[in-house]
């Protein structure tokens, strides 16, 4: 018996795999447990026209991460966050990925998500700062942050 996963199953298969399974355990088991479903010719259908649309969607993110990647390598695209700071330029507190992106996204209307900055350590000290973006798994880009005392 053929059968569609729906979710992923421990020794079958990932979710959206097509396995055989006896017949027995695909009925009693897989399916009375919502785990797959029959692979119908019209289920298998389904499965393709949403793996194709899956594609485009992951194409079009894609580039949308290849044009925030050319807005954020132009020399004028410097975040400037300002921060209280001592008399030896060390920060009382710290700039976090959080205050990045929420002055990336009023200073220059790209929006990032603050989940995909890489920093060690939150900045502490005032200065130039490169901080790394993962934009997508293929587009790695880097912005300048510029902390400043207020």
């Amino acid at each position: 018996m053929k059968v569609i996963l729906l979710q992923d199953v421990r020794k079958q298969g990932k979710k959206g795999d097509v396995i055989e399974v006896a017949a027995g355990y695909g009925q009693n088991y897989l399916i009375k447990n919502g785990l797959a479903k029959e692979a119908t010719p019209a289920a298998l259908n389904q499965l393709k026209a949403k793996e194709k649309a899956n594609k485009e969607r992951e194409l079009e993110e894609l580039e949308q991460a290849k044009e925030i990647k050319k807005e954020l390598d132009k020399e004028s695209t410097v975040v400037e966050i300002k921060a209280k700071a001592g008399e030896d330029g060390r920060l009382f507190g710290t700039v976090t990925p959080k205050q990045v992106a929420e002055a990336l996204q009023k200073q220059f209307k790209i929006k990032v998500d603050r989940r995909k900055m890489h920093m060690k350590q939150n900045l502490a000290s005032l200065g130039y700062h490169n901080v790394d973006i993962s934009l997508h798994s293929d587009v790695p880009a880097k912005i300048r942050v510029h902390v400043v005392e207020q």
